[in-house]
């Protein structure tokens, strides 16, 4: 063999491992991502933009080394997730149905994105160990739903009497929300009465019989996929019957709601990028403690007080972290 051929096959041959571990290294990687709102609501659009944003800057780029197969809407979850589990995902983001996916699979890592009570769910042994191939962040605590009361009575003084929209049969999430709203009520004097997500029909009536029940109605709306898919009508129906509204994240808002107290979703999102992440690399869910928000939003809509003739208390505008004019 000819001494140039020779140097041109050992440098050949050096070259082979480097290109294996680079083309090694950007191999494509799938995610599956079941949400519980429809693809075509804004906030969904937000919540994966912020989703790809955080993986984006951690090196992940759709279409040269990540694949995100999507499913939408709160309808047939289950099976929307068994579908997303045939396509054999490296990984899976959920938004908050953290039951579903412990029931479609045991095996594939589940980020949970906006869990409201995954250990009531069992779908973690605990927060700080999960377990099993589920972990992820929540969005809230149960005492944020006392806080809702609190701060209704504090913005309408003159409510006694409070519907509480939330789903029926709750499950365990529903249900802790329940017991500390009620717990609440008592200390503070305040009736609550259940209401019961459906359609939006459904809604309209419960909201309705709040207001024709006489003065000092209010209304509190639980954390849950149905508050989102529905909140247009829940708003306008409120402003209809006049009752000041606490709700639990800021696009309600945003979108003419009285007042919102609650965690920035779009943030979980970013940081469940960082778990996905994570994942991908080699780490595993029962190693990732389930992380609670670390910050949560008061906004208050001045308009929306005028419309209703809600005088807004100086010291409550002074601690909100956001007034919509």
């Amino acid at each position: 063999m000819r001494r140039r051929q020779f140097i041109t096959l050992l440098g050949g041959a050096g070259a082979w491992p480097l290109a294996a571990r680079a083309q090694q290294a950007e191999r494509m990687r799938r995610v599956g991502v079941l949400m519980n709102i429809p693809a075509d609501d804004q906030q969904a659009q937000l919540y994966m933009a912020a989703f790809q944003q955080g993986l984006q800057e951690l090196g992940w780029t759709v279409g040269r080394n990540l694949r995100i197969d999507h499913r939408w809407g709160p309808s047939d979850i289950g099976r929307k997730g068994m579908e997303l589990v045939a396509l054999a995902p490296d990984v899976m983001l959920v938004a908050g149905a953290g039951d579903v996916a412990q029931q479609v699979s045991r095996t594939v890592p589940v980020v949970l994105a906006q869990s409201i009570d995954p250990v009531g769910s069992s779908a973690v042994a605990s927060l700080a160990r999960p377990g099993g191939n589920i972990t992820g962040f929540t969005q809230f605590e149960f005492s944020l739903s006392g806080k809702w009361l609190q701060l209704l009575k504090e913005i309408a003084p003159g409510v006694t009497r409070v519907g509480v929209l939330r789903t029926s049969p709750a499950g365990p999430a529903g249900i802790g929300q329940w017991a500390v709203i009620q717990a609440s009520a008592e200390l503070i004097g305040v009736e609550c009465i259940p209401l019961p997500f459906g359609d939006a029909s459904e809604i309209e009536r419960g909201i309705a019989a709040i207001a024709r029940s006489g003065s000092g109605g209010g209304l509190i709306v639980q954390l849950n996929a149905l508050a989102t898919v529905h909140r247009q009508a829940i708003i306008a129906s409120a402003a209809r019957h006049r009752l000041p509204a606490i709700y639990p994240f800021r696009y309600f808002a945003a979108d003419g709601g009285l007042m919102s107290y609650g965690a920035d979703l779009t943030i979980q999102y970013r940081r469940a990028a960082g778990y996905v992440d994570r994942i991908l690399k080699g780490e595993k869910p029962t190693d990732l403690p389930v992380q609670k928000p670390t910050k949560y939003d008061l906004t208050i809509n001045l308009k929306a007080a005028k419309a209703l003739g809600v005088d807004v208390p100086p010291t409550l505008l002074a601690r909100a972290d956001e007034v919509i004019e």
